[in-house]
């Protein structure tokens, strides 16, 4: 079955073909700056074939027609025509309480997910457009949507509640709702195969790291608790995120700055994190470069990225009375053998022995990075979230028939 996966944000839509039961990728590419002066698309096939178009792209249905142009065209295509693409999987960021797993797309889940746009006002609206765009361009493909939220949402209420009144919950569903879930729940089940044990008999901390990043508890195959919360950006500190914040720090700073709702969502959104912290950079590398060079503000920012990290692993393996498997993804955690060490280098009280020599170097490849007699595996497992949509959309698809 092929199945085009899209992940569609206010300006891009990035995009793989799949074969499936395979898993097969035959193609993938990034539509960029839609609506944007200098519009293209990225796109590289299975077999090498690289190619980056430039055109103006003034929506996200144009970016769509553009790439199933490409998919089909005799030069750089990987099927013959768009009557061979049998579903359609979307990255849909927020569920809200609506669905607790992937869904196939209904115009009765359509108008849910609209109703969940003040929850997620800069992620739901670019993730609806591309189910109205394929709804136009492929009406009688199958969709489905699979949620960053639904994984999370096994969390026990008193995980889940936040200290405010409880009218404010039944009003506006305010309340812990986790992201990455996608990620999360491929690591941990990838971290138990493995392991050779079966996800419901370990407890896993996931680790997501990148410019975005986000921690979760998963024990017995579910996620017990995670630390992004109503919006990303609550939990770690991040690449421009903030991460945990004193509420009431955020009021005297919108006080003294005489800052409107606007410009404060932004300051804490796209100037906080590493590059508010350090004044260099939003990219890992760039601020341990800087560290290195002698900046006194990159060495406190890295210290403080590992430093959080660390106080969520020891509060997530306390809540699960324990951990077997701490499993490091994302941009970061992947790539970065810095902040693998140094987030795991103080955890010897729990039991953990880590491998340096396994680390060093180590980038974007799976791997168990503690010593045998370990009582944690530590371990690096490139994620993949897409495969997790894709394989979502063909056992819904595969049911409906």
């Amino acid at each position: 079955m092929k199945i085009i996966v899209l992940n569609c944000g206010s300006s891009s839509i990035k995009y793989q073909l799949f074969d499936l039961p395979s898993r097969e990728v035959l193609a993938k590419g990034l539509v960029d700056k839609i609506g944007l002066k200098g519009s293209l698309i990225k796109h590289s096939r299975n077999d090498g074939t690289e190619v980056k178009l430039e055109g103006e792209i003034l929506d996200h249905q144009i970016g769509i027609e553009y790439l199933l142009g490409i998919l089909i065209s005799e030069k750089y295509g990987s099927i013959k025509n768009l009557e061979e693409i049998q579903a359609v999987g979307h990255r849909v960021v927020h569920a809200g309480e609506k669905f607790n797993g992937s869904v196939y797309i209904t115009p009765e889940v359509i108008a849910a997910l609209e109703e969940c746009i003040d929850l997620a006002p800069l992620h739901n609206p670019p993730n609806l457009k591309g189910i109205y765009s394929i709804t136009k361009l492929l009406p009688h493909v199958p969709q489905v949507g699979v949620f960053d939220t639904a994984f999370h949402q096994t969390m026990p209420d008193f995980v889940y509640l936040y200290g405010i009144p409880f009218s404010l919950y039944e009003k506006y569903k305010i309340r812990r709702y986790g992201f990455h879930g996608s990620s999360h729940r491929y690591v941990s089940k990838r971290a138990a195969q493995m392991l050779g044990k079966k996800l419901e008999d370990i407890r896993v901390i996931t680790c997501h790291l990148g410019n975005g990043a986000s921690i979760a508890a998963v024990k017995n195959g579910k996620s017990l608790d995670t630390s992004m919360g109503m919006t990303p950006i609550e939990g770690l500190m991040m690449g421009t995120r903030t991460g945990d914040l004193d509420i009431g720090a955020f009021i005297q700073i919108m006080n003294k700055e005489e800052l409107d709702i606007t410009v404060a969502n932004t300051l804490v959104n796209k100037h906080s994190g590493m590059l508010g912290v350090s004044g260099v950079s939003s990219d890992m590398r760039d601020v341990e470069k800087a560290a290195e060079e002698g900046n006194e503000r990159a060495k406190v920012t890295l210290e403080m990225y590992y430093y959080r990290i660390r106080k969520y692993i020891g509060a997530y393996a306390a809540a699960m009375g324990g951990v077997d498997a701490i499993v490091f993804t994302g941009g970061v955690g992947e790539n970065d053998a810095l902040t693998r060490y140094k987030t795991t280098a103080e955890m010897e009280f729990m039991g953990i022995r880590f491998d340096q020599e396994k680390n060093k170097g180590l980038r974007g490849k799976e791997a168990v990075l503690s010593t045998p007699e370990s009582a944690v595996s530590i371990m690096v497992i490139p994620t993949n979230e897409e495969l997790v949509i894709a394989e979502d959309t063909y056992e819904i698809v595969t049911n409906l028939k």
